[in-house]
């Protein structure tokens, strides 16, 4: 979800409120999902590099964050939605951390879509703990024994499906470290649109779009 800071320095606003204007976007895209069918959406909210920002703006993030916990918590029951939060949470305030927590347990139930919001996430650090986590699990064993399908069940999208579908607004071009070992096969959709800017009318094309692609996964002929 790039482009909140541009979104705000366009209207002379502090960068605050972008991210704010950015939160909002939030529940519209949820339902549009459930709407559309979509049985998983992940949401890059914060990255493990995000800490390099001034800290004032890292402040606000966070305190962005526990306000969504608190406010969004009963609309996810209403709606059926499950939340995960993905991402190293040794970095959070207890405050925050038990909000994390109460949010996971009070939604865990629901059999909608499953809204994964990734904190304090990068793709390479999951990597990373997923083959610690393996290795802890396996004293026994060296890595000679770890096999990618053995890994996966320690990486933090263990219970979830591969990425389909990946989508970056802000008109950046990559993937900045965002679930690299699950969209290693999906399509890439990038839109010019800031996030506070993208409604159910661009998820849409989007959507549409993707299911025009040609998926082959490394064979030579569609499936």
């Amino acid at each position: 979800m790039d482009g909140n800071r541009r979104w705000a320095k366009k209207r002379f606003m502090p960068a605050a409120l972008g991210h704010a204007a950015g939160a909002k976007r939030v529940r519209e895209i949820v339902q549009a999902c459930a709407e559309a069918g979509v049985a998983y959406l992940s949401l890059f909210a914060f990255s493990t590099e995000n800490w390099k920002r001034p800290e004032e703006e890292v402040s606000s993030l966070m305190g962005l964050f526990m306000s969504y916990l608190q406010k969004e918590v009963d609309s996810m029951n209403a709606n059926g939605v499950r939340l995960k939060v993905l991402g190293d949470k040794l970095r959070f305030s207890e405050p925050l951390k038990l909000l994390i927590e109460n949010a996971q347990q009070q939604t865990a139930g629901n059999q909608g879509i499953t809204l994964l919001v990734c904190v304090n996430y990068g793709g390479r650090w999951d990597m990373l703990h997923a083959v610690k986590a393996w290795q802890a699990a396996h004293p026994d064993q060296t890595l000679e024994g770890l096999t990618e399908e053995g890994l996966v069940p320690y990486l933090s999208t263990s219970d979830a499906p591969e990425v389909d579908l990946l989508i970056r607004t802000g008109g950046e071009s990559r993937v900045s470290n965002f679930l690299l070992w699950q969209a290693a096969y999906a399509e890439l959709f990038f839109t010019d649109d800031l996030w506070p800017d993208f409604g159910s009318p661009l998820l849409r094309e989007a959507i549409t779009w993707f299911g025009q692609r040609d998926r082959r996964f490394g064979s030579s002929a569609p499936l």
